[in-house]
Parts: structure tokens; sequence; C-alpha cells
């Protein structure tokens, strides 16, 4: 998929194929992807009508198995940069909520934790790309933090009937998303998601004593987002 001419010129990014602001309706409609031309019911599009499904605004977020595979970093912040500058990934998008889990299983693996990279990879993308667009400000509950509690039950084999691994997965999630809302709205995928990994790399030290590398990330992206929070965004380097 194309991104808009808007965004390769390092300007604001919002629309995938005009970069006109979107807009979200207080009910939802039915819609068709201007991509794949398939209807969907959706709560959002641009100023012009243009609406991109979640599957095609996702198109491509497999490659960030190859890229987790061929890693060697501690350090899922480089891991994620690397995804980042990736045709598939966007200013903010769905992308984002497969894109920590794998960065956090592939910094966790190159740490000494145990976890088997070429099962875990793809269920990650699998689970990632099933959480929706815009699920932060409608459902409550950031897909980056999400993110970490599917990182968390891969990592520990949770399922809906398991004991301390559920518990384990929930509380992961659960410590991502109060990081996540200190910061407050309006959503920023790439603030969200460098909080997300912060509190993906302290649960995995905390609870299984895997000692991933970390660092603060400088976020250089701010002119590809209409509502940075600048000064208030701890990534943001003036």
């Amino acid at each position: 998929m194309m991104k808009n001419e808007s965004n390769v010129m390092g300007t604001s990014e919002e629309c995938l194929l005009c970069g006109a602001p979107l807009k979200y309706l207080e009910k939802a409609e039915r819609m068709e992807c201007v991509y794949c031309h398939r209807t969907f019911v959706a709560d959002v599009c641009c100023e012009n009508g243009h609406y991109v499904c979640d599957d095609c605004h996702t198109s491509g977020v497999d490659a960030i198995v190859h890229v987790c595979m061929d890693s060697r970093t501690k350090n899922p912040y480089e891991i994620l940069e690397r995804m980042m500058q990736m045709p598939f990934c966007h200013m903010h998008g769905p992308e984002h909520h497969a894109m920590v889990g794998a960065a956090l299983l592939a910094a966790y693996h190159n740490a000494g934790g145990t976890v088997d990279l070429l099962q875990t990879l793809p269920e990650m993308v699998r689970r990632g790309r099933q959480i929706p667009g815009g699920v932060c400000g409608n459902w409550g509950a950031c897909g980056a933090g999400i993110s970490v509690g599917i990182f968390t039950a891969l990592v520990t084999h949770s399922t809906p009937l398991t004991a301390e691994p559920w518990r384990l997965s929930n509380e992961a999630t659960a410590q991502a998303l109060t990081l996540i809302s200190k910061y407050g709205g309006p959503r920023c995928c790439k603030r969200d998601t460098y909080l997300a990994l912060q509190a993906g790399i302290a649960f995995a030290k905390a609870h299984w004593g895997v000692e991933m590398e970390g660092g603060k990330p400088h976020c250089h992206r701010m002119k590809q987002n209409n509502q940075c929070l600048l000064a208030a965004c701890p990534f943001f380097k003036a």
C-alpha cells in the first residue's frame, strides 16, 4: 500500500489515500474500503469520506516476523525502530498492536528468556492483528498495552483455563495501560508503543528475572503527528 504524499514529504499523516484529517462518527456506519472495496461497519473515515480497513492498514505486517528472527539485540526499542522504518508502518494504526509484542518476544529471547520464536512470533502477529484500530479511545484499552499482555500470554502459555499465566498476562496488560494512561490523549501510536515496551521490559525483569536492554528513545516524528503533545510527551526531542 502506498503512503500518502504528505507523509513522504515528512508532514502530517492522516488518511492513507489523500492525507486529509480523520473524523470519528458518533454512530458506526457501513463503509467501503478504498483499497480492497469490501464493506465494513466502521466509525472513522477522513474528511473526504475515505475509509481504509484494518486488513489493508496492516498489509505487510507479517514482515516483522523476519525482522525479529534476524535480530540479535536485547533492546526491543531497536527492534521496534527497524519495524517503524518499513513501508507497512504508518504514523498511527493497528499495525502497532502486533509490533509491541513481537519486539518484546525477540528481545526477551535474545536476553536469555525461554521462548520459541518460530512458534510465538506468527501467533503474536495473528493475535495483534485482531485488535481493531481506535480501541484506545473506543474501548478504553490501547492496543499497544494489550500487546504486552499477549507477549506475556505467549511466554507463559496462558489460555482462558490457566491459573497463574492468566493472572500474569492480565497484570501485564494492566501495568502497560496504567503507564500509557498517565500521559493522556489524544492517541499517539508511537508514544503509546514506547510506553508499552517500557512496561514490558520492567515486567519481564520483575517476574522472570530476564533483563532486556532499555534506555529512552527520542521521537523524531513530531511533524507527522497532528496531535503531538510536544514537550508534554516523555519522548519529545526539541
